[in-house]
């Protein structure tokens, strides 16, 4: 009983370790993953803390657990939008990506280091997927601001290769087995087979929850554990049935993200923690495996593999991948860069340990040190990076309080969400008269709270700094009311770089008004509709910040959104796709001053400090 104790006594005390660790680590800019990692070798065998852990097979079925919960925290967080915006480039990164990453590593490997063609593949394998937990935390909490389709590219990619580095590492772990190289149209057949299931069983299984959590009447506490379960059903019932259960988790989570569910926000804040929860256990877990001193022989070769990841493999692939969906340059840099490793490659490297081979450490200890170098470099420089290629956009305005409250309800009867908001300064709500204030549609203020006092509504003229207010809305406009209620910076233009605008116009100004003021060639657009309506119209729907749009001799960037209107548009004056770095900047200012005398109209913009 009290070796059980011990047991409790020590998991408790790393896990508030890792917490404490992420505070601090969050003060010095040091990637968060990587302090968890280090705090498991840490307390491991030739630590401090003594802790002798070799049981390979409670790693795996643990760190398959974790992942398969982060995959599916990972699903629940991706709005349909997203992936309308990043599907076509996520799944060529995920699939074709990833492929030619493992191949140009493998030739490293091969050609280099002179191993085998099947183990050198296995190695290509175990690191050529980025990692889910690494890029969710990453984009989540940096505090980066993106072009809506980069963000949305990069997290689909990070949630769906997953499965085919786990398809690619157990092909090559099984022709290791056999001690032959086959590569016939049974393993492309195997790979369509487990893609097939894993995509059709995680898209039924989600609907098949949703349905479940939306008819039986349970204790609030009970959902969430009814969507844990039915979410680990559906990972582990699909890989059983020989597809991809990684797949299947994701595309599930997906789904139920996306439709009216039972206690959402319940579900979803418990999803919130169990994710943090699983990436602390698994790179602890990760940690303790690990022996710092059998690490030493295989360093250099590590190395080797480690920077041909990152400066061959990985930009080469995003480079045939990206091209064809027309990303900038210094986009696909960004992404190549954001190719972080993390508890994915040792997680992979587990494969060999399972079947015993002779050289399974050393694979272990390889991809281990390719994830410490990613963390170090790629993790610690990536804001960095970000502002180097200037595919930063403006940091977005800081969000209103807001709390979610779930109304009882069966979802087929109702489709209205009770959000409160504390109103923020300078925000929309409250620089109006609430008579002007145009909500979205179907959209109801029905309380308002200032100064723990509740207002009488017909009284109430005009929302303050401070107030808290209760609203009913449907839920595909509470992103919309976020905006209303969010504090705006004084001066968004004054956040622009040059490679987002040389000058700011409101999305509601005619397209005449635009030709007149800054000597745009009208061509064949009608010279009566607005800016907003020529994006929509060119762009989509599905248009996000910094997308980007080329009219004549000038480039509009999407600069500011509320909902699917673009509020604020950029205006690159004769833009130069030859032009970069200080050339770019210099050429710019200067057409920015000889272009300031354009400026006559104030309802179409205000210069480079308009707010």
């Amino acid at each position: 009983m009290d070796y059980g104790l011990a047991w409790v006594l020590v998991g408790s005390l790393m896990l508030l370790g890792s917490i404490f660790a992420g505070l601090l680590s969050a003060r010095v800019g040091a990637p968060l993953l990587l302090v968890f990692l280090a705090l498991g070798m840490l307390a491991g065998r030739e630590g401090p803390g003594g802790i002798l852990f070799q049981d390979s097979q409670l790693a795996f079925i643990l760190g398959s657990t974790a992942l398969a919960v982060i995959l599916f925290d990972g699903g629940l967080r991706t709005p349909r939008a997203t992936i309308e915006r990043g599907l076509g480039p996520a799944l060529a990164l995920s699939t074709l990506g990833v492929l030619i990453t493992a191949g140009l590593v493998a030739a490293a490997a091969h050609y280099l280091l002179g191993f085998g063609w099947v183990f050198a593949l296995l190695l290509g394998s175990i690191v050529s997927a980025t990692d889910a937990a690494a890029v969710f935390m990453l984009l989540g909490k940096s505090g980066i601001a993106l072009r809506d389709r980069l963000r949305a590219t990069l997290e689909v990619e990070s949630g769906s290769n997953d499965p085919m580095a786990v398809f690619l590492t157990i092909t090559f772990t099984e022709m290791l087995a056999t001690g032959h190289l086959d590569l016939g149209w049974h393993v492309a057949a195997d790979f369509a087979l487990q893609m097939g299931l894993g995509g059709v069983l995680g898209a039924a299984g989600g609907f098949a929850l949703v349905w479940l959590m939306n008819r039986l009447e349970l204790s609030g506490g009970l959902y969430p554990i009814l969507a844990l379960a039915g979410a680990l059903l559906i990972f582990s019932g699909t890989q059983l049935a020989g597809g991809s259960g990684f797949l299947a988790i994701y595309v599930a989570g997906i789904v139920f993200g996306n439709r009216r569910v039972r206690a959402d926000q319940l579900v979803g804040r418990f999803f919130d923690g169990l994710s943090w929860l699983s990436q602390i256990v698994m790179f602890l877990l990760l940690g303790l495996l690990v022996t710092p001193s059998e690490l030493l022989p295989d360093l250099g070769t590590a190395l080797i593999l480690a920077v041909t990841l990152m400066l061959v493999a990985r930009p080469l692939a995003t480079l045939i991948c990206l091209t064809p969906f027309r990303f900038p340059l210094r986009e696909q840099a960004f992404v190549a860069w954001v190719g972080l490793r993390g508890a994915v490659p040792i997680f992979l490297a587990l494969f060999p340990f399972l079947e015993g081979f002779d050289r399974s450490g050393q694979a272990f200890n390889i991809a281990f040190v390719v994830v410490l170098v990613s963390l170090l470099l790629q993790g610690w420089t990536i804001p960095w990076v970000a502002r180097r290629l200037h595919v930063a956009l403006p940091p977005e305005p800081e969000a209103a309080t807001r709390l979610d409250l779930d109304l009882a309800r069966r979802t087929d009867r109702m489709d209205r969400d009770l959000i409160g908001y504390e109103v923020m300064p300078h925000s929309r709500a409250a620089d109006f008269p609430l008579a002007a204030l145009e909500l979205p549609r179907r959209t109801r203020l029905v309380a308002v709270i200032r100064a723990g006092i509740v207002q009488r509504l017909p009284e109430v003229q005009q929302l303050t700094a401070g107030d808290f207010v209760l609203v009913i809305t449907p839920p595909e406009t509470a992103a919309t009311l976020d905006r209303f209620f969010s504090r705006r910076f004084a001066s968004t233009a004054g956040q622009l770089s040059v490679d987002q605008g040389d000058f700011l116009v409101e999305g509601s100004s005619r397209l005449r008004e635009l030709c007149a003021a800054y000597g745009i060639e009208l061509g064949q657009a009608d010279p009566n509709i607005s800016l907003a309506e020529l994006l929509r119209t060119r762009l989509g729907e599905g248009m996000g910040r910094g997308d980007r749009l080329r009219f004549g001799q000038v480039e509009f960037i999407v600069v500011d959104k509320i909902g699917p209107e673009p509020k604020r548009v950029g205006i690159v004056l004769e833009p130069d796709a030859g032009e970069t770095g200080w050339r770019r900047k210099a050429s710019s200012r200067v057409r920015s001053r000889l272009r300031r005398w354009r400026l006559r109209l104030p309802s179409i913009g205000s210069g480079a400090g308009s707010g």
